[in-house]
């Protein structure tokens, strides 16, 4: 069964096998025992490997698979088409789990993901703009038919002030000030409309002593998080999704940089300090060496679970 919300339809260019490697895929299905059977939701199904995983654990799986990414889920309907009517699939937000739930799944949910990455399919295409290596439009938004702002207007709109902030809190990044002057400068002489155009801008703002990522890394990665509003999105999520699980249910997410992750920790200890949950990670996890040596995209992530208590215990 396909279900579909909010206005999706397929994209008009023909979508690609994924390129996508599903982040800590068996710590995934250790910490959501899919083997229960019962109702799933991949909140960022993606590509769909988490969500594959986790129909093949067993013919009683259902799955709800949701990504507000038209694309994405594009390509997971084409992996998942063997499942058949086990796949409910949903174009939305994962901050509108509450609001987008099958009726028939409500109180049910055996089990919850949401991998808070940017997929590689997003990071190779170079028209969604995600990505210094690959020269594109400036755009960086996950819903093009519903986010009306791109990367692009908004370097052109912004204060400096603002800029320095974003890149500051969200980037983390050392130089803030000096590169958001740039961009202030250079949109005087004209338009910052391509990825390959503010890569290079960054490029010659910051020292050439700067050693490690890509001096475009942090910037590329607060403006993203600016766009899509990925801060809100993740708060807003974590404050419903544990009231949708049944008892014994279980919620894992996965984070890739140090703010969500800060938030993910705090709202999961939350909850588990009001008796109703247990932590089933109370550290975390990391990818292995040999996945991170496997897939280099995974060295940042980590996995974050709680389980619901048994209604009584």
């Amino acid at each position: 069964m396909i279900l579909l919300c909010r206005d999706f339809e397929t994209p008009r260019k023909p979508v690609g096998p994924t390129s996508h490697q599903p982040v800590l895929l068996d710590e995934v299905i250790e910490a959501l025992q899919p083997k229960r059977g019962g109702w799933f939701v991949d909140a960022t199904v993606g590509g769909g490997g988490h969500a594959e995983a986790l129909l093949e654990a067993g013919p009683d799986v259902r799955l709800i698979a949701i990504d507000r990414d038209s694309r994405a889920l594009a390509r997971s309907q084409v992996r998942l088409a063997r499942f058949g009517d086990r796949v409910q699939f949903i174009h939305a937000p994962f901050s509108a789990l509450e609001g987008v739930l099958p009726e028939e799944a409500r109180g049910r949910i055996a089990g919850i993901l949401a991998d808070f990455g940017v997929s590689s399919d997003q990071l190779d295409e170079p028209e969604a703009g995600f990505s210094f290596l690959h020269d594109g439009p400036l755009d960086m938004r996950m819903d093009r038919r519903s986010q009306k702002t791109s990367a692009a207007v908004l370097l052109a709109n912004t204060s400096e002030d603002q800029l320095e902030e974003w890149f500051r809190d969200f980037g983390e990044e050392r130089f803030a000030r000096r590169i958001a002057h740039a961009i202030v400068q250079a949109r005087r002489i004209g338009p910052l409309l391509r990825t390959s155009q503010l890569a290079d801008l960054i490029e010659r703002s910051v020292p050439r002593g700067r050693r490690g990522i890509h001096p475009a890394t942090r910037v590329f990665q607060a403006l993203r998080i600016v766009v899509n509003r990925e801060l809100d999105e993740i708060d807003a999520f974590l404050e419903s999704a544990p009231q949708m699980l049944g008892p014994e249910g279980r919620l894992a997410v996965i984070s890739f940089h140090s703010l969500e992750d800060r938030r993910a920790k705090l709202a999961l200890r939350n909850e588990v300090r009001c008796s109703e949950y247990r932590d089933l990670l109370p550290r975390g996890i990391a990818p292995s060496p040999s996945e991170q040596r496997r897939n280099p995209r995974s060295r940042s992530a980590r996995l974050r679970a709680i389980a619901r208590q048994e209604s009584g215990e």
